[in-house]
């Protein structure tokens, strides 16, 4: 029996990484330019880290975390997301002791069991920031503008930045209260994952995508009606904030995020057009005051968001914005005769040392297959080595885009002189 991938995993062939790294690339550069530090964590945690921070009501740990018992009977499991990762090793790495803020950025791979939709995966790549210490609205400017930054360099328009605040923890505590006295009576009319989920976190509910619950949704109480001075305050500065820096938001009472962690701000940037059968949201993320405390650290506020690259590359992909990449390889070298072919490895070698990449035949191919593999590959440029250029150390150089045969010759017997013309040339 053929053996094939699980499903909700993925093989990513040569085209799409090249996309990918293009992608990741440029959000390693705007993280620079905001001054945030990559962060690399362990795929696998022991799985109270999840438990305690993403929420025992939320579907991520009840129904979507792979799990095991390693040889020495720990409960652990693969990270189904970063945030509760990135705080542990915030506090196990005495980060709360550096300068304020602490400023992070991570690119990970996750994994939930969850089904498999148009952009969503059981094992899925995940880009993201997480900064600590700060409880003044604007670091929450500078995360939402970050996000913003980088969806505007990749040229994606077709998107709305959706925000609330559901409040600090008293806001919280009143609005919780209200919620249970709104739906207990209506406890018949919500699906079964609502009526468990009501008495443990009532904020969840509002998360509901059942049609089932929608209507009682659009009837309950909203978050705006108890949030405290403070809060309105917070809420307050960071519009303020976002007009001034030009950044369209849509306020939305009944935007919650699935997560329990989540306090004050919360935010989801959400595509104008369907992936699938389903509105994308291709990032979201929130204000998490007492998550470092909750994990075990220091009384430390914290924001982040993460974003899906697999969502971002099909948006990016329905607006035609991921660039042409070529193969990448800059010359190839083809050997006429079998004397040829121990120096043109040779010349090839050095080449590389000095920084192009070059692609030579390594199938003993005739020079008509050499030629037509170098067409093939999207090598730019093509050396064709035999007895006679090794005579006279020359060769032509040739164009393989433009199809022409360039009217001079070059020496090959100066590797880094040769490396010169073709950096000239290879812009």
């Amino acid at each position: 029996m053929k053996i094939q991938k699980l499903k909700g995993t993925q093989d990513v062939l040569p085209q799409e990484s090249a996309q990918r790294r293009y992608i990741e690339e440029v959000f390693h550069e705007v993280c620079r330019r905001y001054a945030y530090g990559e962060i690399r964590i362990p795929t696998f945690e022991m799985t109270q880290l999840f438990q305690r921070g993403v929420g025992d009501s939320s579907d991520v740990v009840n129904k979507e975390m792979y799990s095991f018992e390693d040889r020495g009977g720990r409960q652990l499991s693969l990270r189904p997301e970063a945030t509760s990762g990135v705080v542990r090793a915030y506090i196990e790495n005495g980060l709360t002791s550096t300068p304020a803020p602490q400023k992070l950025y991570y690119l990970i791979s996750a994994f939930r069991a969850e089904n498999v939709q148009a952009g969503r995966f059981r094992e899925f790549n995940q880009f993201g920031v997480e900064a600590f210490a700060s409880e003044s609205p604007s670091i929450d400017l500078e995360v939402i503008s970050l996000a913003n930054t980088y969806f505007q360099n990749l040229g994606l328009k077709n998107y709305r930045i959706k925000l609330n605040s559901i409040g600090d923890p008293e806001s919280r505590q009143a609005y919780r209260l209200a919620l249970l006295e709104f739906f207990r009576p209506r406890l018949d009319a919500l699906c079964p994952t609502c009526r468990e989920r009501l008495e443990k976190n009532p904020l969840r509910l509002l998360d509901c995508k059942e049609v089932s619950c929608q209507g009682l949704i659009a009837e309950a109480p909203v978050i705006d009606d108890y949030l405290s001075e403070a809060s309105r305050a917070h809420d307050a500065y960071l519009r303020e904030g976002l007009e001034a820096l030009g950044i369209a938001y849509e306020h939305d009472s009944r935007l919650v995020r699935g997560l329990d962690y989540y306090t004050k701000t919360v935010f989801e940037f959400v595509l104008d057009a369907e992936i699938g059968s389903q509105a994308a949201t291709i990032c979201g993320g929130g204000r998490y005051d007492g998550l470092v405390e909750q994990l075990g650290g220091a009384a430390v506020p914290g924001i982040g968001f993460s974003l899906g690259e697999e969502r971002l590359l099909m948006a990016l992909r329905e607006e035609g914005l991921l660039p042409e990449l070529n193969s990448g390889v800059d010359l190839f070298i083809a050997a006429q005769s079998d004397a040829a072919r121990l120096p043109v490895a040779v010349l090839a070698q050095r080449l590389r040392e000095l920084g192009l990449a070059v692609e030579i035949d390594l199938m003993d191919r005739s020079l008509k297959a050499q030629m037509k593999y170098a067409n093939k590959s999207g090598a730019r440029y093509a050396l064709v080595i035999g007895d006679a250029e090794l005579e006279t150390e020359s060769a032509q150089l040739r164009d393989l885009r433009s199809r022409e045969v360039e009217d001079r010759f070059v020496e090959i017997s100066d590797p880094a002189a040769l490396f010169e013309i073709l950096s000239l040339e290879i812009v």
